[in-house]
């Protein structure tokens, strides 16, 4: 827990489908114990069966102990979920959508301690099929709103390739905690601490099955490859796992103190 150690925060990987769901409802409780998790945050994107997140599994993810999910390319995939982004702070879709759009990029959450931890998430522009906004100069933007109400500050870039991730890290390294790169739901080996003391890793990985073709179901997957012919993937069936990483945050100066892949496999039933 937070103190002379620092704050520590326990981030997981983009969140996959119904077996997903239920590792985490099952795990979290314990992993936060475990790592002595002062805040944590879901990237939830692909909760829905694959597509989106609904108001009633977002209420599932906060019950299990997350203190804000984050979201991404499919955020607004389930009609449902647009008042939804509007009336609840804790969720975000990525900040550098334009104008208009329902719901918001960043949260200033606290932990039990009353600490102040700032979320945002932007999205990459590259291979990404929507056209935004700039995710460097809206992440400028967000850290001049957040001034000094916190100095704990994680960023979600949901980004489809490594060097546009790896470009904001260096575009923010000494401004936020931690640069947490999602979408590619495959955990990458690169997590460090920049120069100037920001964390960061170029995917944190996903929630789900892990017999799958990133949390689709793999004999879908392949039909679709080998012929070629379009249709929705459904969500893997299995035991899943759990992967992110924790942080310990030095909460004087929001610098990172260090940065850990964590993965929880779940029990087969």
């Amino acid at each position: 827990m937070s103190g002379a150690g620092g704050v520590t925060l326990l981030f997981l990987g983009d969140l996959y489908g119904p077996e997903g769901l239920r590792a985490l409802k099952r795990r979290l409780p314990d992993l936060i114990q475990r790592w002595g998790a002062d805040f944590t945050v879901v990237n939830a994107e692909n909760a829905a069966a694959g597509y989106g997140i609904t108001p009633e599994i977002a209420s599932e993810v906060f019950a299990a102990g997350a203190g804000c999910i984050t979201t991404g390319n499919h955020a607004f995939d389930k009609r449902e979920i647009k008042e939804y982004f509007d009336t609840e702070p804790r969720i975000l879709r990525p900040l550098n959508y334009p104008p208009g759009c329902p719901g918001n990029g960043l949260y200033v959450g606290r932990t039990e301690e009353g600490l102040p931890v700032a979320v945002l998430q932007v999205m990459g522009r590259v291979h990404m099929g929507q056209t935004l906004d700039c995710p460097f100069r809206a992440s400028d933007a967000a850290l001049a709103s957040i001034g000094s109400r916190a100095r704990i500050v994680l960023v979600d870039v949901h980004a489809e390739v490594g060097s546009e991730k790896a470009a904001l890290g260096w575009h923010l390294d000494g401004r936020v905690s931690a640069v947490i790169g999602t979408h590619t739901h495959v955990p990458t080996a690169d997590e460090r601490i920049l120069p100037a003391g920001t964390a960061f890793i170029t995917d944190a990985g996903m929630i789900g099955v892990r017999d799958s073709v990133i949390g689709a179901d793999r004999h879908a997957a392949l039909r679709r490859f080998l012929t070629q012919m379009p249709g929705r993937l459904p969500a893997a069936g299995g035991d899943a796992r759990i992967e992110g990483v924790v942080l310990r945050v030095d909460e004087t100066t929001g610098h990172a103190l260090s940065i850990e892949r964590v993965a929880a496999p779940e029990a087969p039933q």
